[in-house]
């Protein structure tokens, strides 16, 4: 013992945490398709709250397959179960060898639950006057509250434990922590199918316990019981109710044949924990590992070479370069976000040879320009790295125009498995070659303390450069292996990587914003705000404040008495779905919303991007990602530019402040019309569809049409309004229920919608169901170009878990096609528009459609190539269509 604190005995309900994780968590696997969902789950949980709790003792009691007594006291005991789900059963071995490398003392044993050895050890730790701790999610464990005992009980997800002690248990169910086993046995349980009296619930059950004390009072007084149902209930379940005491009773002196000194707390073996961590694809549970405690021998078998460059003297690496016809690059910032940072040096390697450093506090910038240019700008020698974007954005920087990309590790492993965390060259490091390179966290620390990379010595920069150049070498030969196998060189060599200029000169160029717009907006939305304001306070009767969740409730529901549709736990949900299903109830609905709408678009946009233009150039630069996105499309960031509202008036207004650069230049703005529903058309070559896009047709009209049976002239709008979102909604995999939602109609209505579709268009139908049956058995799913995603999700057997997945196989090649046929083009256009040595600059990408800043004399040409290049990127069974607009912003362009 120490001092007056005493010792802590930890018990944890394995297979409770393990399901609860497992229900938690989508289903996630790694690249070999372990699944690893429940144990990530449970390893998170179990890591929050050893750092919550002192612990001095633990041990994970597991349930032992196999009949228990309790079994043999009732052979339908837990009858209602459904069995393990094969995703969730392999992996209790994992989770058993994980737990043994962190040297956790496992127990299970035949004939008794997990929860019986936690009981018989909460005995043991009470009688050595341990305070004990048990963790887990099935209440029968609520019985083994005391003094000394305390139960920590899941709730929600892996994130909320709620803590009994006795006093609080006491608070809750007004009886004492013994009397719950009573409580079991008149109420039963139905997840256990204990069968209990039939009429008695949870506040029949306290009332009689509070009245007699135990369930053996209560007959021995059966007299007194109140109500003649409950009474003839009692009487007639009598041995029902005994059995079921008996099955929900923790036994707690079951033979362990184990003594405390075995649960020590004791020190993992964190090289064997390492290795499960990487195995799994557990990034962040390896900074769980304290640096230090691995063994790193293996993975330093290798020293990095470099040379510091001084004095601009670069003929060895020049002569390297030429002779190798390819190198491998790296610039360094100030820091990490390179858009506005300093460049402060630069890496390069060829081949395996030693890398060299360059730091431009030792050697001259311009005197590099002037050695580098050529070679960058050369089309016979190749150029290598990861995230080459940076780089390229470096260069462009610099005046210098890279030409011959043939190598980013970073792309090529987001093709390889699109949905990883963590694409660090440090990652692919220890993925391909066991290599652990510089750590950057170590490098330049965190928090409050973080240096930049400029805080750091040369010797540093360089060794850091040096080490991140070995890997790209490394994994070089590997990942491009890969892409040959997958069939994925097309979409690499001619897609991907050419992308990453068009987008770091996106980044680059930006795109010019009026201020003077841009306020005005402001305060029109601001006039609008207090105009609503009022309104709602007239409406209402009196001021409060409108942002307030709780006084709006308050106002709506006590005040107005308006239906209440959703509680939480502060009161009353004044939520967006909730004022839909209110709107038509009174005046002060639509207030609200249009209110909100109007609030989020001067907070969000207006003031959001006024913070972000450059004071200089009045420019905007977001940062378009590459491989963010499962299904190949290009994200964009600080600012999102592909969030700039579109469906109201109000908010479509903000885009008349997005400006050409002069008064030489105007917008063109192509938009491709409905690609996904042509790519549908392709892929499930549907004759109908076919035919609707080759005859130029309305294709919502069409489909209203066929959807209702009837003539194309007797379409109302309406029709053709539910129409579309049957169109796109049949591409993302809609249920009836969802359509029902967007539409507002009953669900019987929307599976009619949606049954009709099918009906008319069967090979649709066909289509999807066969994406699904393929991406089951490959376990991928793959875009015209085999763009590739991995859905495990289709082989869960729970139904949420599954149907999220077969959204997911039959979304994925039509979004996933769609955006690779916008990156052709998108490489395409930036590439026509160099060689033809135009003025006019590719600056913007959003979902469909892409923005070209053109000069006035260049209108006409660019307008030509434009139409040309994007209805003509690609070859499928329906042709692509697209829809040019030119105007000064981007609101008369659109």
């Amino acid at each position: 013992m120490n001092g007056n604190k005493r010792d802590t005995l930890m018990v944890i309900d394995g297979n409770s945490l393990i399901y609860r994780a497992f229900y938690a968590l989508p289903l996630l696997s790694t690249k070999d398709n372990i699944y690893t969902n429940g144990v990530y789950g449970f390893l998170t949980m179990l890591y929050r709250i050893r750092e919550e709790y002192d612990i001095d003792y633990i041990c994970v009691a597991f349930d032992k397959k196999g009949p228990t007594f309790r079994h043999k006291a009732f052979d339908l005991y837990k009858g209602n179960r459904q069995s393990t789900p094969n995703e969730l059963s392999q992996q209790f071995p994992i989770l058993k060898e994980i737990l043994s490398a962190m040297n956790v003392t496992q127990l299970e044993l035949n004939g008794y639950e997990a929860d019986d050895i936690a009981g018989t050890l909460s005995q043991i730790g009470e009688e050595e006057g341990l305070e004990v701790i048990l963790v887990t999610g099935d209440k029968d464990y609520l019985q083994l509250t005391s003094n000394k005992t305390k139960i920590l009980m899941t709730k929600k997800g892996i994130t909320e434990l709620k803590e009994y002690d006795e006093e609080k248990f006491i608070q809750e169910y007004e009886i004492a922590p013994k009397q719950f086993v009573d409580l079991k046995g008149l109420m039963g349980d139905k997840s256990d199918n204990i069968p209990g009296v039939p009429g008695i619930g949870k506040k029949t059950g306290i009332k009689l316990l509070k009245q007699f004390g135990t369930m053996e009072n209560l007959y021995d007084n059966i007299d007194k019981v109140g109500g003649k149902k409950t009474r003839e209930s009692l009487l007639k379940h009598k041995n029902s109710a005994f059995l079921s005491k008996k099955l929900a009773e923790i036994i707690k002196n079951v033979s362990l044949n184990i003594s405390l000194q075995d649960l020590k707390v004791r020190e993992p073996n964190w090289d064997e924990l390492a290795e499960l961590f990487n195995k799994l694809e557990f990034k962040s549970l390896l900074s769980k590992i304290p640096s230090g405690k691995i063994n790193l021998e293996k993975d330093s078998d290798y020293e990095t070479k470099f040379n510091i460059i001084e004095d601009n003297n670069y003929q060895l690496i020049i002569n390297d370069i030429e002779r190798a016809k390819g190198f491998y690059f790296k610039f360094l910032f100030s820091n990490d976000h390179y858009i506005n940072d300093q460049i402060i040096g630069i890496g390069i390697k060829v081949k395996d040879n030693t890398s060299y450093y360059i730091d431009f506090s030792k050697n001259n910038i311009e005197k590099f320009i002037e050695s580098f240019k050529e070679l960058f700008e050369s089309t016979s020698i190749e150029k290598y790295g990861h995230m080459m974007k940076m780089d390229i954005f470096a260069l462009f920087k610099l005046n210098i125009d890279i030409n011959n990309i043939a190598f980013d590790s970073m792309i090529g492993q987001y093709l390889l498995n699109p949905a990883q965390p963590d694409y660090s060259i440090n990652e692919l490091g220890k993925e391909y070659l066991d290599v652990c390179a510089i750590d950057k966290e170590e490098l330049l620390g965190k928090g409050k303390n973080k240096k930049l990379y400029k805080d750091l010595d040369i010797e540093a920069r360089a060794e850091y450069v040096a080490t991140n150049l070995d890997l790209m070498h490394g994994v070089k030969e590997q990942i491009n292996n890969l892409i040959e196998e997958q069939g994925m060189k097309k979409l690499y060599y001619e897609i991907e990587l050419p992308l990453t200029k068009v987008l770091a000169h996106m980044e680059f160029h930006g795109f010019k914003i009026d201020l003077k717009m841009i306020n005005k907006l402001g305060e029109d939305f601001q006039k609008q705000i207090t105009k609503m304001t009022n309104e709602i306070y007239a409406l209402a009767g009196e001021k409060f404040n409108i942002n307030s969740p709780k006084q709006l409730g308050k106002i709506l529901f006590d005040k107005l008495k308006l239906p209440i549709i959703k509680k939480t736990k502060t009161g009353y949900s004044t939520n967006a779905e909730v004022l839909d299903k209110l709107k038509g109830q009174h005046e002060i609905i639509e207030k609200i919303l249009k209110y909100r709408q109007i609030v989020k678009l001067k907070s969000t946009y207006i003031e959001g991007l006024i913070k972000v233009v450059d004071k200089e150039t009045s420019n905007i630069y977001s940062t378009f990602n590459q491989t963010v996105t499962n299904t190949g499309r290009i994200s964009s960031t600080e600012p999102n530019l592909q969030n700039i509202p579109v469906k109201t008036e109000e908010g479509r207004e903000i885009r008349k402040a997005f400006i050409a650069q002069n008064k030489d230049y105007v917008l063109i703005d192509g938009d491709y019309s409905q690609i996904e529903l042509r790519v549908l058309a392709h892929v499930s070559k549907d004759p109908k569809l076919k035919e609707a896009f080759y005859g130029d047709e309305d294709i919502h009209t069409k489909t209203a049409s066929e959807v209702f049976n009837i003539p194309i002239h007797e379409v109302t709008p309406l029709m053709r309004s539910r129409a579309k979102a049957v169109n796109f909604g049949i591409v993302y995999g809609i249920s009836d229920y969802g359509l029902s939602r967007d539409l507002n109609i009953s669900r019987k209505e929307a599976k009619k919608y949606i049954d009709n579709y099918f009906n008319n268009y069967e090979m649709v139908k066909e289509y999807m169901d066969q994406i699904i049956i393929e991406g089951k058995e490959k376990g991928y799913v793959e875009t015209i170009l085999n763009r590739r995603r991995y859905v495990p999700e289709l082989k869960s057997r729970n139904y949420n878990v599954r149907s999220f997945g077969e959204r997911i196989a039959m979304n994925t090649p039509i979004q996933g096609s769609a955006a690779d046929i916008i990156k052709i083009a998108m490489v395409k256009v930036f590439q026509e528009l160099n060689k033809r040595n135009l003025k006019s600059k590719l600056i913007l990408q959003v979902h469909d459609e892409l923005i070209i800043e053109t000069h006035k004399e260049e209108v006409e040409k660019v307008k030509e190539l434009m139409k040309d290049i994007m209805e003509n990127s690609i070859s499928l069974d329906v042709p692509l269509k697209v829809d040019l607009k030119v105007g000064d912003s981007w609101y008369d362009a659109k």
